[in-house]
């Protein structure tokens, strides 16, 4: 029969053998991808460069696009209707219609039926944090001029420029900056983030995989981030 103290030494075994591997995976990215939010310049050339980069994305194409539906890792369904600034969020058995203008609006469901009280806010809440995360992997580069951006040009090490944007209000967590790097075209290729919710700066993520909606708008359809992939999939874009 194990002793107590034979039962801690096998606890804290399996502890060690659980948490050392995600420590030194941690370590390892840290120490390779960590970086300091780079400085950048304010002013008439970062406003350039990033106009040049919705140019280069048709730009008046997704503002006269009404209706936007994609699928986000396939766990998230979105059908938003930008033109009435609503949309549909779907996951597991749960359906929450959002009033984006005005949330108090919006209402949840499971399996069909309306469900109310303080369930009900929880869910719609967690529908508004889905929404400005999955919407952002599809919809981030038109939102470089949104209300509370601010854009600086920051000089890379290869002497090409990159479009720093930070998002000083709004959104899920204000304060998170993107580094976009653009071709030279000024189409985006990636971006690096500064964001709140992950402890490692810096960070990567291809933007590289697009396709062009009915409606003529340029979205991604996959993006790589370290070891893993985000898949945007059932993708419909219409006037």
């Amino acid at each position: 029969m194990a002793t107590p103290k034979k039962i801690l030494k096998i606890i804290a075994g399996t502890i060690v053998f659980l948490t050392l591997p995600t420590l030194l995976l941690f370590g390892f990215i840290y120490f390779k991808y960590d970086e300091d939010l780079p400085n950048g310049t304010k002013g008439a050339q970062a406003e350039q460069l990033a106009t040049k980069m919705l140019n280069a994305l048709d730009s008046e194409a997704y503002q006269n696009t009404n209706y936007l539906e994609w699928t986000f890792k396939k766990r998230h369904h979105f059908k938003w209707n930008k033109a009435e600034n609503t949309c549909e969020v779907y996951w597991k058995d749960y359906k929450v219609t959002l009033d984006l203008k005005n949330p108090s609006k919006s209402e949840a469901f499971q399996n069909e039926q309306k469900v109310n009280s303080k369930e009900a806010q929880e869910l719609i809440e967690k529908a508004i944090s889905y929404f400005n995360n999955d919407s952002f992997w599809v919809v981030a580069p038109y939102k470089v001029f949104d209300s509370g951006t601010e854009r600086r040009v920051v000089t890379l090490d290869d002497g090409s420029e990159a479009l720093l944007v930070t998002y000083t209000s709004g959104g899920t967590t204000p304060g998170d900056s993107f580094l976009w790097h653009l071709d030279d075209s000024g189409k985006p290729k990636s971006f690096q983030m500064w964001v709140d919710i992950l402890p490692i700066g810096g960070l990567e993520a291809s933007w590289s995989d697009w396709t062009t909606t009915e409606s003529g708008a340029h979205l991604p359809t996959f993006h790589k981030f370290l070891f893993f992939g985000l898949e945007i999939t059932d993708l419909v874009g219409r006037k």
